[in-house]
Formats: structure tokens, sequence, C-alpha cells
């Protein structure tokens, strides 16, 4: 997963993503580079599972898969000897999930 989020291309990628679901052409627009480039960045971000793609046709949509970035970022802080908490109450965020806050560790 840290290779697919250490190029800008690809972290540039999820947050158009963020949005909302985009085509494989629509994503392309905001880059200048080759659509054979632009395939290769998606099938990074598929094969770490940050997205996926529903093929209809020629066309090819691609999701965010969230909850995957979120339980991947989480783990990563938490070896960095960070704890995680739910807050007392939830916000609604997150497809009904409770956001959680990253607390420093006791060290």
């Amino acid at each position: 997963m840290f290779k697919a989020l250490s190029d800008p291309t690809r972290r540039r990628v999820l947050q158009l993503l963020r949005a909302r679901p985009m085509t494989a052409g629509e994503l392309s627009e905001h880059f200048a580079v080759s659509k054979p480039t632009m395939s290769a960045h998606f099938a990074v971000l598929q094969e770490a599972d940050l997205i996926e793609a529903e093929k209809t046709g020629r066309t090819i949509l691609y999701r965010l898969k969230m909850s995957v970035v979120e339980d991947a970022l989480l783990g990563f802080v938490q070896t960095l000897g960070w704890k995680t908490r739910s807050p007392g109450r939830s916000r609604g965020l997150g497809g009904g999930r409770a956001p959680r806050h990253i607390v420093k560790g006791e060290a």
C-alpha cells in the first residue's frame, strides 16, 4: 500500500475519488500523462486494494475504498506508538462509522 501512496499522481487520484466515483477518462483529464501511464497508476491502486473498478462496456468506473484506506492508515499510525480511540458520540461521517481520533501513546 505504501508503494501506491508514495506517488503524487496516485495520491491525487485518491483525492479526486473522495468526491465521487469517476471514469478512467474523467480521471485522466486531470493529468498531463498518457493513458497507458494512467492505466498503470490505476493498476497499482487496485493491487493495493485502495480502489475498485467496475467495467461497463468500454467504460471503467473507479471508486475509492475508503474503509481500506482508513484501516491501513490507522494500522500504520498504531505501529508508530500512537493509539486510536472513538469519540464519545458519532458525527455521522464515513458511511455511518464514527470518526476515529488519534491520540499520542504514552511512552
